[in-house]
């Protein structure tokens, strides 16, 4: 069955102005902004973005796609792998965000970036928030990141907590909600690193967060379906059950895959993907080895699974010319926005199976790819917890599955209160996106 969650993430996005060529569900969306719970992402991504930051042995990279990159390094640093033993050398440099400051205090926040990191490179993102008493958290780390597995193992880190707000696996939170603490700054550093004597360097195209603060809620009102007529993306289907049991050492196999097999079938609609050398270490009898691939380079050695959020969205924007964050969206009418521009959604959530017909199955945490709606406004899914690839494609009723997507509270059937991802979402799009996508993304707050 698809992996289970181990964090509580709140959320739904606040509104931002949508133009006139955005369809009639992101018009509505914005009207109905006040009625939402606060959501901001933010993100550096172009040349002012990386000439804002304090760069100590870093420098801007200017072209098409602007990063920052290794220069000069500021030193060189060792490095014990937790899950190799294994101490290096290695030269790094640095870059800090601005301020940055939120409109509303905040109880969590999720980062993610978008990185080229070849061999003998990776990168360490962090967070410093300030608390609306004016104090500041420590320097929290967010995920340690390399494409491959040579080097180092990518990681989250476990056990970061100053006595009011923590991580957990990929998600910075306050400790206690009735404390009434709350993040109202946040600043991001990155840690650029390679191989002593080398001029490779991970090149950092992109890096954000975005910070919400949604109360407990059981149920949510149900959205208005805002398009005109039926609309579905030809988004490739591969089911994840048909990889049980294959690389046990990837959290036990395609059964707990449903991440990496949903962030394969977005990559693939984009034309993306590894390449037949990429997977030339897959037994070759597995069919559809980029979900294999997939697993093996999203998998986390701390939180030992393929589940962790920016960690996908990382994998992702590896590929040619792919942008990727982690946000939180407002309703299935931001996910309507999206798709009616061409852009796939995948969405988390967690529920019984009584509470989404056609499932068939019970998930306390699952991700699938969002393709579509039916004319009638219910949602159409790749839902990758199905028999084969065929079976992928579903239909789910468009109230029921909104509530298990943006619920932060579910009732257990052990009568205990259980969490829901409050809208969490990945979005993929080419970093290069037409001007209605470019629209299209605004609208659901990502620049």
């Amino acid at each position: 069955m698809p992996h289970a969650s181990r964090r509580t993430v709140l959320g739904a996005a606040a509104a931002i102005a949508v133009g006139a060529a955005l369809p009639a569900a992101a018009a509505g969306s914005a009207r109905a902004a006040a009625s939402y719970p606060p959501v901001q992402y933010h993100g550096w991504s172009d040349v002012p973005d990386w000439l804002s930051g304090a760069r100590d042995g870093t420098e801007p990279v200017f072209g098409r796609r602007p990063g920052i990159a290794i220069g000069r390094p500021a030193g060189t640093t060792t490095y014990t792998d937790p899950h190799t033993s294994t101490t290096a050398s290695w030269e790094y440099g640095t870059w800090t965000s601005p301020v940055h400051r939120l409109p509303f205090g905040a109880t969590e926040l999720v980062s993610s970036w978008n990185v080229d990191a070849p061999a003998g490179t990776w990168i360490q993102t962090e967070l410093q928030g300030t608390y609306n008493d004016g104090s500041r958290t420590p320097w929290f780390v967010m995920g340690r990141w390399a494409y491959l597995d040579t080097d180092i193992k990518r990681t989250s880190v476990d056990g970061q907590d100053d006595g009011r707000s923590g991580i957990s696996t990929d998600t910075w939170a306050i400790d206690d909600a009735t404390s009434g603490a709350t993040m109202t700054a946040y600043q991001l550093r990155l840690t650029l690193y390679r191989k002593p004597g080398t001029d490779a360097t991970p090149t950092v195209w992109r890096v954000g967060a975005f910070a919400s603060n949604v109360p407990g809620r059981f149920d949510v009102p149900a959205s208005v379906f805002g398009l005109k007529g039926a609309v579905e993306l030809k988004v490739p289907r591969y089911s994840q059950d048909i990889h049980s049991g294959q690389y046990p050492q990837y959290d036990n196999g395609g059964e707990a895959w449903c991440s990496p097999t949903s962030s394969s079938m977005d990559v693939a609609y984009w034309g993306r993907g590894p390449s037949r050398a990429d997977v030339a270490w897959v037994d070759p009898s597995y069919e559809d080895p980029q979900v294999d691939y997939a697993a093996r380079y999203t998998y986390d050695y701390q939180y030992e699974g393929c589940g962790n959020w920016p960690f996908n969205a990382a994998y992702a924007a590896h590929y040619r010319d792919m942008s990727a964050v982690i946000t939180q969206l407002r309703s299935l009418n931001d996910v309507e926005t999206l798709i009616a521009a061409g852009i796939p959604v995948i969405t988390s959530q967690s529920f019984y199976a009584s509470e989404l017909d056609g499932s068939g199955y019970s998930t306390s945490g699952h991700l699938m790819c969002l393709v579509g709606f039916t004319a009638d406004g219910d949602v159409v899914a790749n839902d990758p917890a199905s028999p084969n690839d065929d079976a992928v494609r579903h239909v789910y009723k468009r109230h029921q599955f909104e509530t298990i997507w943006l619920r932060t509270e579910r009732k257990l059937s052990n009568g205990k209160t259980g969490s829901g991802s409050g809208g969490v979402a990945y979005v993929y799009w080419p970093c290069y996106p037409t001007p209605r996508q470019r629209a299209a993304l605004a609208a659901v707050g990502i620049r």
